[in-house]
């Protein structure tokens, strides 16, 4: 009976180079012995893994499962026997990471360099998706997510507080007037954010539990906050955006908040894990980077 782990092996390395010659080479085995392998495996699972051509190997649905599954039991082998050897486990291996489209361009990417001097070993899978995704489902070892959590068996930690903003450029106050109340907001051109959240592109919350609901409508909608900025910098309209998005343009006066005398609700910007396991070292080390990193105040606030 052939080892298992060693199947797995094989066949995630096939996955990667699309050739289980090239996966044999790599592993220093036969490609007999890699077919048995992968063979094995579809035999055990009863299912096809790979869809095979004159040119290369592609995954079938049921193999792009499996081989998360085996990235996610092969990264939990190593750190397991890197942590039988070692007092402390050295962070290293693929970190597989899903952040909301903007926030991650614009305060993800640009900190994974740092994040990679101090821990070399570790490479990243950056998904930037505003949809809902499944973690266990579909491979991610982390996620942030901003907002309200729901309740679920996930592990959840706060890193930072997300502010909102309404705030408009200078040309379009000059030519609608200031809101003075949340009333007037039904006399402006409110562009709307489309995406479920407690920001609704036909309402915005206000108060610090989000308690007062105000409708809005506008000329633009939009699954994206850095177009509704670009729309709202040439005197399109109002926005209710957090500031990780406005906060360079509320600094160099290209945008002026409005009603700061209304609180608005602050969600949570949280690092989200699977439970029922101990977290891998790679991800632990990325969690707590980004605590030191948005503590006590984010880059983005400062100056507000």
């Amino acid at each position: 009976m052939l080892d298992r782990v060693t199947s797995m092996q094989v066949f995630v390395r096939v996955a990667a180079l699309g050739s289980l010659s090239a996966a044999a080479r790599a592993l220093d085995l036969s490609q007999t012995m890699a077919t048995k392998h992968v063979a094995a495996l579809e035999s055990r699972l009863g299912i096809k893994l790979l869809h095979r051509s004159t040119r290369r190997l592609t995954l079938t649905e049921g193999g792009r499962a499996y081989l998360a599954a085996c990235e996610r039991i092969l990264a939990e082998i190593e750190e397991a026997e890197a942590s039988a050897s070692l007092d402390r486990v050295e962070p290293r291996g693929t970190l597989r990471l899903n952040v909301p489209l903007t926030f991650g361009f614009r305060h993800i990417a640009p900190a994974i360099p740092e994040f990679n001097r101090l821990h070399p070993a570790v490479s990243f899978d950056l998904g930037l998706a505003d949809r809902f995704v499944d973690l266990i489902e579909e491979g991610w070892d982390l996620a942030i997510r901003i907002g309200r959590l729901k309740e679920s068996s996930l592990i959840a930690r706060r890193l930072a507080v997300c502010r909102i903003v309404v705030c408009a450029a200078p040309r379009y106050l000059e030519q609608h007037g200031t809101p003075q109340s949340l009333d007037d907001l039904a006399r402006h051109n409110c562009l709307g954010y489309t995406l479920p959240s407690a920001i609704g592109a036909n309402r915005w919350t206000f108060g610090l539990d989000g308690e007062i609901v105000v409708p809005v409508q506008g000329n633009l909608r939009a699954n994206n906050g850095d177009a509704l900025m670009a729309a709202c910098l040439a005197g399109q309209g109002l926005i209710y955006q957090p500031t990780f998005i406005v906060g360079d343009s509320l600094r160099d006066g290209s945008l002026v908040p409005v009603l700061r005398d209304f609180p608005v609700y602050e969600p949570g910007i949280h690092a989200v894990l699977p439970s029922g396991r101990q977290a891998p070292a790679k991800v632990r080390a990325f969690i707590e980077f980004l605590a030191r990193r948005f503590a006590p105040e984010p880059e983005w606030d400062r100056g507000l």
